[in-house]
């Protein structure tokens, strides 16, 4: 059992290892990171005739404007569906890094939204205990 469980169940834990797993975590999350700014992600508009690509990074590597788009629509419309593609991409690197993510967390050390693991070791400390 690792020192996050403890915190979580409220036992006295070690602050200590507390700190180090939140270090290690700390360094996966930064490696995570790191692996999903060298990835691509692509994306496209409705229609499909304009796909863009971007990098984990959010960085815009390029947009591919069919040439049907070209002679079927005016250029406010190519704007917009090259806006669409960007946004697509960049939502599918939102999906991956949100994947990426939930990989990371170990589902035991999961907090519910409405409970302070740490609280109990706060009051004991303002408590002077």
């Amino acid at each position: 059992m690792n020192h996050t469980d403890a915190f979580n169940e409220g036992r006295e834990g070690d602050a200590e290892g507390l700190l180090r797993e939140a270090d290690a975590w700390m360094g996966a999350y930064t490696e995570t990171l790191r692996e999903l700014s060298t990835e691509e992600f692509t994306g496209s508009d409705a229609s499909g005739r304009v796909t863009a690509r971007v990098t984990g990074a959010g960085r815009l590597l390029g947009v591919a404007i069919d040439p049907r788009a070209m002679r079927d629509l005016d250029h406010t419309a190519v704007a917009a569906a090259a806006v669409e593609a960007v946004g697509a991409a960049r939502a599918a690197m939102g999906e991956r890094l949100a994947e990426a993510m939930e990989e990371m967390i170990d589902p035991r050390s999961r907090v519910d939204a409405g409970h302070d693991p740490l609280a109990p070791y706060i009051e004991a400390m303002l408590r002077g205990e």
